[in-house]
């Protein structure tokens, strides 16, 4: 009776084009960083809070989300305009992000200002937080290499390292798999 030999070291080159190609997409795609920005940090939305304070030293930035935490039996997050945030206007917003779990998110997909309270007379004590949304700034450019330098500084990036570490286990368990 004769024996055929099945799949030992066939599917090593399909593999390895396979690794090689997740390794590439995984360099060659653009770092792509949004920021989920947990209103308030630690205190949440509340009263009490000075979210202008709170906001200050942050940029906001198009594609970046506000996450509300609160008490869903009493507050709510609503969408005003600068108007009506500054008199802490509630009967007309122009969106109403409460969803009744208190844990909602308003999603910063256009760069313009926000405005957002809390109605019910909670505005009055402090929940209003208004945020202005801009673009990314570009990615930063190559640092030129000065010649009065001994030796070039290199710069590994997170982007390049992860994926090469990966790619080398990825073949290494191919080749002790198929071995």
């Amino acid at each position: 009776m004769e024996r055929v030999k099945i799949g030992c070291g066939s599917g090593l080159p399909v593999l390895m084009v396979v690794t090689l190609a997740v390794v590439l997409m995984a360099v060659l795609v653009p770092e792509v960083s949004a920021t989920r920005w947990i209103v308030g940090g630690n205190m949440g939305w509340t009263t009490n809070v000075n979210y202008t304070v709170w906001a200050k030293d942050k940029h906001f930035y198009n594609g970046d989300w506000l996450f509300f935490v609160y008490d869903r039996n009493q507050m709510n997050v609503l969408e005003v305009n600068k108007t009506d945030y500054e008199s802490c206007n509630s009967d007309h917003p122009l969106h109403n992000w409460t969803r009744g779990a208190g844990r909602d998110v308003v999603p910063l997909n256009v760069t313009r200002n926000y405005y957002l309270i809390s109605g019910k007379g909670f505005c009055f004590g402090g929940m209003k937080l208004a945020v202005h949304v801009e673009n990314p700034p570009p990615p930063p450019t190559a640092a030129s290499l000065n010649e009065n330098s001994a030796s070039p500084s290199f710069n590994l990036r997170g982007q390049y390292v992860l994926p090469a570490v990966l790619a080398i286990g990825a073949l290494w368990d191919a080749f002790v798999h198929f071995w």
